[in-house]
């Protein structure tokens, strides 16, 4: 397709001028992906298709609303629901029926919470979890392993190290403006590396508030690293928080720790995908820890509005009913499997992983980030969406995962080509991309 994105463009200037960053989230900051080329916003988004500003039309590859839309976009179930809720009222004086509704399906799903407390994203509801174990214990200090938000206590991680959270995950997050007496405060371990966490505690002995980890992102979870960590944080009499944020609901409808044996939490966290998009987060728990929520200040006008417990109650009836998770690993086994195959067809290095659902790749050459902006030129040519992760929606189907590797396989073969002949920095319309938290200038 002949790319035409002028008021694309034109909109991510006047942006800038008026917007810190541009957007309200690094993931889709259009320099993340190629600053020139991609079309940062959308006037529609159906099902698994997404309408740029210039009326350009695309087949979404790639992040698929940063992993929330796991249904697929305007799912007529889950917007059903949000127009009942909004035509009946959205919110009131009283509280919506609907949070002790949704709080009987989340503890169902998970029989060994008892109870719930809500936000409206992953990052403040992760903030929630950490405020509620620091209550329930008393104590400061977190070990953490995984990505985990923006909030002052991740950050803290970075308070007088070079980049504690770069070489754990994602660099460049500078912990400005987060208080220095919080130094201290947050320390990451590895995940299915044990000893890490073992060091931390025996460091700071009856200190730690709470143990935070995702259930698996990159890596399958090693059996013994699952039950040691249970097993510390019984020592330590630390909560166990497994944030669900980003693998919540894409292995069966619930939380991936409970397809891991041994990993029973004492917190756990949704966000995401528990709404379909829809602005909604859960904190769950065992009574004996949640309760403490009771004894901090924890409290929000908009946690108490309806259409997100409304969306998240229809995202987890069809989720269920559907079977959506084994379509979403299937997908997503296909699509991981094509990438390693185009890139052996065309003599391309990548590195390929992450969770089946959700993966990535990444050109393991020097030129990476102008490779992955070519990638995602050519894609875009070609009518898609696509970066160098794919977020599985139930929307997508069979003929879109097959129409994207024949696309994947043309875009490697540019990329091998145009690598060979040293001609692929000329080749770019847009800018390289960029990686980590980097000022946008």
């Amino acid at each position: 397709m002949e790319l035409n994105l002028k008021y694309s463009l034109e909109l991510q200037e006047a942006a800038k001028k008026r917007i810190p960053g541009m957007t309200q989230l690094l993931s889709k900051r259009p320099d993340m992906f190629s600053l020139g080329v991609w079309p940062g916003y959308y006037s529609r988004a159906e099902g698994a298709q997404v309408w740029d500003l210039d009326g350009n039309r695309y087949i979404d590859m790639s992040l698929s609303g940063i992993g929330a839309n796991i249904l697929g976009y305007a799912d007529p179930d889950v917007n059903d629901a949000v127009k009942r809720a909004i035509d009946a009222g959205s919110s009131s004086t009283l509280n919506c029926p609907e949070e002790v509704e949704l709080a009987e399906v989340l503890c169902d799903l998970h029989p060994w919470s008892e109870m719930v407390r809500y936000a409206r994203t992953g990052g403040e509801a992760m903030a929630m979890a950490v405020r509620i174990a620091r209550a329930a214990t008393g104590r400061d200090i977190v070990a953490f392993c995984g990505y985990h938000g923006w909030h002052d206590w991740y950050l803290a991680a970075n308070l007088g190290t070079e980049n504690a959270l770069g070489e754990h995950l994602i660099s460049g997050l500078q912990p400005i403006g987060v208080p220095e007496c919080l130094s201290g405060t947050a320390i990451p371990f590895s995940y299915n590396e044990l000893q890490e966490l073992e060091n931390i505690i025996a460091t700071h002995r009856n200190q730690i508030a709470a143990i935070v980890m995702e259930p698996l992102r990159s890596e399958d979870p090693d059996p013994a690293f699952i039950s040691g960590v249970r097993e510390l944080a019984d020592e330590e009499g630390a909560p166990l928080i497994v944030d669900e944020i980003s693998a919540g609901f894409r292995f069966l409808t619930g939380g991936a720790h409970l397809v891991i044996d041994q990993l029973t939490p004492d917190i756990a966290v949704f966000s995401k995908a528990l709404g379909n998009g829809f602005p909604i987060a859960a904190v769950i728990g065992k009574a004996d820890v949640m309760g403490a929520a009771q004894t901090t200040f924890i409290s929000s006008t908009n946690w108490t509005e309806r259409t997100g417990p409304s969306a998240a109650l229809a995202t987890i009836k069809k989720h269920d009913a559907l079977n959506v998770a084994q379509k979403l690993i299937s997908l997503g086994s296909e699509v991981q499997r094509g990438w390693t195959e185009a890139a052996m067809k065309h003599q391309l290095a990548i590195t390929v992983g992450g969770m089946k659902p959700c993966g990535h790749f990444a050109f393991n050459y020097p030129q990476a980030e102008e490779m992955k902006a070519f990638f995602i030129q050519s894609m875009i040519e070609q009518g898609f969406l696509s970066s160098t992760q794919y977020y599985a929606m139930y929307a997508h189907t069979e003929n879109h995962v097959s129409d994207y590797l024949k696309a994947v396989d043309l875009s490697f073969d540019r990329i091998a080509d145009a690598v060979g002949r040293n001609k692929l920095s000329e080749q770019l319309s847009g800018k390289a991309s960029k990686t980590g938290f980097r000022r946008l200038n």
